[in-house]
């Protein structure tokens, strides 16, 4: 069977090189024509591609060429063709914020594994945190605070210590960034159809800005954050290396550490 794939590659030598062994091994076509996409970089790269070509509708498959790569493939050379026949696909969706800045200005950005609040001075952040009308946490002092979906707790949610959610739990994890006051408020685990609103408390003093994975909003005043069931993002992998194994090695890592 012949596979119908295009490429995306960073710029970097070790992603050319991979995307110029690839070209002697598949059969590449547009990307309109093509049945899946093989993106070749790294984790960041993969977020940045996905976010530009998800309407496209079309399966990705990320090979590593970055550092950790916890969302790419591993690529082996002798066992790649046999490797692509055998995949297995699973669907995510993101977050979407939308932020309201310091002069009122309203933006809409996505997440795929997180959307971080952090302050922007020298002073920490004070923020309120809700769940529509009920408080999930009337007053937080700390760096900052971030809201990971189940693909994004093992990257920067793990960093500050939050939970691990299982792929498919349906839940999103709140976590505090260094929080100040109260200090053993270790976040909060909720479901996700929870519409979470968090508001700056003292935005001439204290200012924050919102980050949806590499995308920066600055000085913000409140933003609104839910999951959007609307985009679909199909990613695709290795049979021995699912993003199931992957998310259930490192919560075994956490454990083996908490003992």
């Amino acid at each position: 069977m012949m596979l119908l794939t295009h490429i995306i590659s960073d710029k970097t030598k070790k992603s050319l090189k991979i995307k110029s062994i690839l070209k002697k091994k598949i059969s590449l076509v547009t990307l309109e024509k093509a049945s899946f996409i093989i993106i070749v970089g790294g984790d960041g790269f993969m977020l940045q591609t996905l976010k530009k070509f998800y309407k496209k509708k079309k399966p990705f498959y990320g090979i590593n060429s970055g550092n950790y790569g916890f969302l790419m493939n591993k690529f082996f050379e002798e066992k790649f063709l046999k490797e692509i026949k055998t995949l297995k696909m699973i669907t995510i969706s993101p977050l979407e914020m939308i932020t309201t800045d310091s002069k009122n200005n309203k933006k809409r950005t996505i997440g795929i594994n997180e959307i971080s609040i952090i302050r922007k001075s020298k002073q920490a952040a004070i923020i309120s945190v809700r769940n529509k009308k009920q408080y999930i946490i009337k007053k937080l002092i700390s760096d900052g605070i971030l809201v990971s979906t189940p693909a994004g707790s093992t990257a920067y949610n793990l960093s500050v210590h939050g939970p691990i959610l299982n792929l498919d739990s349906k839940k999103l994890a709140i976590t505090p960034i260094s929080p100040f006051r109260p200090r053993r408020w270790k976040g909060k685990i909720v479901s996700d159809k929870t519409v979470i609103k968090i508001r700056n408390l003292d935005i001439k003093k204290r200012p924050v800005n919102a980050v949806a994975d590499n995308q920066e909003v600055k000085n913000i005043k409140s933003v609104i954050i839910k999951i959007n069931k609307k985009i679909k993002f199909n990613l695709l992998y290795n049979k021995s290396n699912s993003l199931y194994k992957k998310i259930k090695i490192e919560e075994l890592k956490k454990e083996t550490l908490l003992r």
